[in-house]
């Protein structure tokens, strides 16, 4: 990780937007308006996927997929100009949140500006035609970080927007040289300090792949070099075939405990059950105590915590990048804004970014979740399949509070009995 990363990032909540179908107008401008509420559920960061212009040749879908951009210096005509793009940031400022953009550097549309000036920036085969590393994405041209004329342009790009900006999440972060993004760390803290960098980090089997043709791919311990945020895609196959039932939940708490060996000291994960490119959180937990325990306990791991545009309402529906696709904000399928504003409060405790963190399976598909310091202990408990259960916990006989809704707990030999909801208790060892 960046020598310079502080742990208290740990306590940041990024709220992702997707400007096409976040409103009516689907403008910059027009989410000055949805700010406040964001701003109350704990936001620290928005984060808008791409805004620059979208590709015409071999598009997909309707309208494109943001993330097969024409010209990384402009913004993209249907969302507005670039005096928008300030004022939505001076918006966002004056509400004490901060902005953060998409940054796709592994890719360019193919009628982008630069391959039209720089075709010699550009991945080829023998024969000369543009080679995507993965095959399916067919409407990008993907760039070539042997040539370091393009990491000057690229950097400068970057300094353009830090100006603005306070943070960058980095798209496939992992096939660009971590070189590139060290130099861009650097250079661009010269326009602006304390930039928060995001990296969209990859599982061990799509590097394994990329890495068998010849090309750059960087684990999570190597982007951590040069990111402070990296996802947490290395274990999400793990968590999959969980809650998929391919494998026990032990496979997965040690799979979270892990991450506590294998990477710096002051590693941060961005803790999603959701995002643009995965399944709503309540299509894939379509029970809802289910999904309030599973939310619960995503935001309670030791790392950030992200919400997806409409999770908090419990939407089902993932909106299609490539298509006019609103999302339906007069339905509330599940009511989650208090809970995720709850979450991040008690983030904000130094025992939850700075405690001894340990994660237990329990009986039933109970877990629970651990962080100590000092004396001080904090518990989380929860039921992962709506099962009951009793937990043991390090804690004295007594009555407790759930700092969750502030309703007694009994610790009576040690143990806490479990019903449905998510339980979050604290003491003294």
């Amino acid at each position: 990780m960046a020598d310079d990363t502080s742990v208290k990032l740990r306590t940041k909540q990024l709220y992702c937007i997707f400007v096409r179908n976040h409103t009516k107008e689907g403008t910059l401008r027009a989410l000055v308006s949805d700010l406040d509420r964001i701003k109350n559920l704990g936001t620290d960061y928005i984060w808008l996927l791409p805004i620059n212009p979208i590709g015409e040749v071999d598009r997909k879908g309707t309208l494109g997929s943001p993330y097969s951009i024409k010209d990384y210096r402009k913004i993209e005509p249907t969302l507005g100009t670039w005096d928008d793009f300030e004022y939505l940031a001076k918006e966002i400022h004056d509400r004490d949140m901060k902005l953060m953009i998409d940054i796709v550097y592994n890719h360019t549309s193919r009628d982008s500006v630069l391959l039209k000036t720089h075709p010699e920036w550009f991945l080829r085969d023998d024969s000369g035609k543009l080679f995507p590393k993965n095959p399916d994405w067919s409407d990008v041209a993907e760039l070539d970080y042997d040539n370091k004329d393009l990491w000057e342009y690229q950097i400068e790009t970057l300094k353009q927007y830090a100006k603005v900006v306070d943070g960058f999440r980095c798209d496939v972060a992992p096939q660009v040289p971590i070189k590139f993004w060290e130099q861009a760390r650097q250079s661009v803290s010269e326009v602006k300090e304390n930039i928060l960098w995001l990296a969209e980090t990859t599982g061990g089997d799509y590097i394994k792949v990329q890495r068998d043709k010849g090309f750059w791919m960087s684990t999570d311990s190597e982007s951590y070099r040069a990111f402070d945020y990296a996802y947490d895609y290395d274990i999400d196959q793990t968590w999959h075939d969980y809650i998929n039932g391919k494998t026990e939940l032990k496979t997965y708490t040690n799979a979270l405990n892990n991450q506590e060996l294998i990477y710096p000291n002051n590693y941060i994960k961005m803790r999603a059950l959701e995002n643009h490119d995965n399944d709503r959180a309540h299509k894939l937990f379509t029970n809802e105590n289910d999904l309030i325990n599973w939310l619960a306990f995503s935001e309670f791991q030791k790392g950030s915590s992200l919400i997806y545009a409409g999770q908090e309402f419990g939407m089902s529906h993932k909106p299609d990048l490539f298509e006019m696709d609103k999302l339906n904000w007069d339905k509330h399928e599940l009511e989650l804004s208090d809970l995720i504003k709850r979450m991040h409060e008690l983030s904000q405790d130094s025992i939850q970014y700075m405690g001894a963190y340990q994660v237990t399976p329990e009986s039933n598909d109970l877990v629970k979740v651990s962080f100590e310091q000092s004396s001080h202990i904090r518990v989380g408990i929860f039921t992962l399949r709506g099962n009951c259960g009793h937990v043991r916990v390090d804690l004295p006989d007594g009555e407790y509070t759930n700092l969750l809704d502030n309703k007694p707990v009994t610790v009576y030999r040690g143990i806490v009995e479990i019903e449905y909801g998510p339980v979050i208790i604290e003491g003294n060892v």
